[in-house]
C-alpha cells in the first residue's frame, strides 16, 4: 500500500498499541475535529494533544486499584472524550464496554452487572441519575466519572461519582507501554439477541486490528482522507471503519454536532468518505425527492436524465455495459444537477459506505447515477464487524459485495452463512 503514514495490524500489536504508534508517527497532524459549544467553533486536535489527554486520564484509571482485565465502561456520544476514555483504558490492559446513550436504563444496568464493569463514564448527571433506580444492583461499579454536570452540587453528595474534570489529572505524563498480547480480550459489545437479554461478544484487540487492516485494503483509504464520523462509535460497524481505520491510516475524523444538524455539517466539514447506514441515504432521497415534486416538469426531467446518463455512465465503468452517445450530454448534466446534488454532502465524497442493512436498490441507483459511489457490505458484530463489502471497480449495487482480504466465507446445506479469519470473536461473554 503506497501510504506511509500506514500502520500494518502486525505493527500495532494491539489497539492502544496503533494508538501510542500513530502518536509517534503522525504527532502534528489533525486527528480529530470536534464542535466548541462555547467557541462555536471547530476545534482540531491533533495526535499529540490526543496522547496528552490520553495519558492523563491513564492516570485517573491507575489510581482505581484495576487489574488488567477489569471491565470499564462508556455512556457518551462520538468525540475526543470517547476516544480518550478508550485508549486509556486499553493502554492499561483493561477491558471497554460501550454502551448507547439511547438505551434504557434498564438495558444499560443490566450489560454494566453482567459485564461485572467497575467504571462507568457517563457524558452528563441526568444519565447517572436515569441510574439511580437500579444502583443498589450494580455491586461491581466503583466509579461514576461525569463528563458534564449541570447539577455539580448533587453530586458532590455522591462518594462514588465525580466530575471527570476533578477526576483526570491536569499534570502530563508518558502513555503507559506495554507489551499487550494481540489476541486478548479488548472489549465487549452487547448486541440485541433474538431471544431475551441482550449478549457479549468478545472481540479482541486482533479481531478489530484484522478487520481495519483488510477494510483499509479493500477501500484504499489513505491518510487524505477526512470522514464525519455520526453513527455511534459504540456500534462496531462505526468503530472499526469510522474510528480505528482513520487511526491505522492516518485520515483525519471530524465528530458530527448531531443527526439533525448533519447537513449542515456535511456542507461545514466536506468529508471525502462517510461511513452510514440505509436510513442517512433514504432521508436524503426523500428530500430530493419532495424538492423535485415542487420544480417544474422540465427541472424533474432534467434531474431523472442526469441520474439515468449517469447510471449508464457507472455501467460503463464497471465494465457491464458499452458506451453510447448518450455519455456525451454528462459534462453538462453533472454541472447543472449532479454537482448540486454533490454539494449537499460537501462536495469531495470520494465514496459513501452504507452497511447495517440493505440499501433499497432505487435509492443506491439515484446516488451512483448522480456521481457518488455507493458501496454497500455486511457483517456482523461477532465478526468486528465486516465480512464482505463491494469495491469501488467492482461494484454491484444490488449485492453486498466479495470478502474481505482474508476472510473465507461459504454456505452450508441450510443455507446458512459461514465464516473463518482473523476477525472472528473470540466467543460470548
Amino acid at each position: 500500500m503506497d501510504n506511509p503514514s500506514f500502520i500494518p495490524a502486525n505493527v500495532a500489536g494491539t489497539l492502544d498499541g496503533l494508538f501510542r504508534e500513530r502518536v509517534r508517527l503522525s504527532p502534528d497532524r489533525t486527528a480529530y475535529r470536534h464542535f466548541r459549544r462555547d467557541t462555536k467553533q471547530w476545534q482540531p486536535l491533533s495526535w499529540a494533544e490526543m496522547g496528552a489527554r490520553v495519558s492523563r486520564w491513564q492516570q485517573a484509571l491507575a489510581r482505581e486499584d484495576l487489574d488488567p482485565g477489569d471491565r470499564v465502561a462508556i455512556l457518551h456520544s462520538n468525540g475526543p472524550e470517547w476516544v480518550a476514555f478508550e485508549q486509556a483504558a486499553l493502554g492499561l490492559g483493561l477491558v471497554v464496554v460501550p454502551l448507547y446513550t439511547d438505551d434504557r436504563p434498564d438495558n444499560i444496568a443490566y450489560i454494566l452487572d453482567d459485564s461485572g464493569s467497575r467504571v462507568l463514564f457517563v457524558q452528563t448527571d441526568k444519565q447517572l441519575r436515569a441510574l439511580d433506580p437500579h444502583r443498589e444492583e450494580l455491586t461491581t461499579v466503583q466509579r461514576y466519572v461525569v463528563a458534564e454536570a449541570k447539577h455539580p452540587e448533587r453530586l458532590a453528595e455522591d462518594p462514588d461519582a465525580v466530575l471527570a474534570a476533578d477526576w483526570v489529572s491536569d499534570a502530563p505524563g508518558l502513555l503507559h507501554e506495554r507489551g499487550g498480547d494481540p489476541n486478548a480480550l479488548a472489549t465487549i459489545v452487547y448486541t440485541s439477541g433474538t431471544t431475551g437479554k441482550p449478549k457479549g461478544v468478545m472481540l479482541s484487540h486482533r479481531n478489530i486490528l484484522a478487520n481495519a487492516e483488510a477494510a483499509i485494503h479493500a477501500l484504499g483509504i489513505d491518510d487524505t482522507h477526512e470522514l464525519l464520523s455520526f453513527l455511534p462509535i459504540s456500534h462496531t460497524f462505526e468503530r472499526t471503519c469510522g474510528y480505528y481505520v482513520p487511526m491505522m491510516c492516518g485520515a483525519t475524523v471530524s465528530y458530527a454536532r448531531s443527526i439533525q444538524q448533519l447537513a449542515d455539517d456535511l456542507q461545514q466539514i466536506r468529508p471525502t468518505a462517510l461511513i452510514s447506514v440505509p436510513r442517512i441515504f433514504e432521508r436524503i432521497h426523500d428530500k430530493l425527492q419532495m424538492q423535485l415534486r415542487k420544480d417544474s416538469a422540465v427541472r424533474r426531467r432534467l434531474f431523472n436524465l442526469a441520474a439515468e446518463v449517469g447510471w449508464r455512465r457507472f455501467e460503463v465503468q464497471q465494465g457491464r455495459a458499452r458506451p453510447g452517445p448518450s455519455l456525451l450530454l454528462w459534462p453538462v448534466l453533472r454541472k447543472l444537477v449532479a454537482s448540486r446534488v454533490q454539494a449537499r454532502l460537501g462536495g469531495r465524497l470520494r465514496f459513501a459506505v452504507s452497511g447495517g442493512a440493505a440499501l433499497p436498490p432505487p435509492v443506491a441507483k439515484i446516488f451512483i447515477g448522480l456521481g457518488i459511489p455507493v458501496i454497500q457490505g455486511y457483517g456482523m458484530t461477532e465478526t468486528s464487524p465486516v465480512l464482505s463489502a463491494n469495491r469501488l471497480d467492482r461494484n454491484l449495487p444490488k449485492s453486498v459485495g466479495l470478502p474481505l482480504p482474508g476472510i473465507e466465507l461459504r454456505t452450508d446445506e441450510n443455507e446458512e452463512l459461514l465464516a473463518r479469519g482473523p476477525n472472528v470473536m473470540l466467543g460470548y461473554w
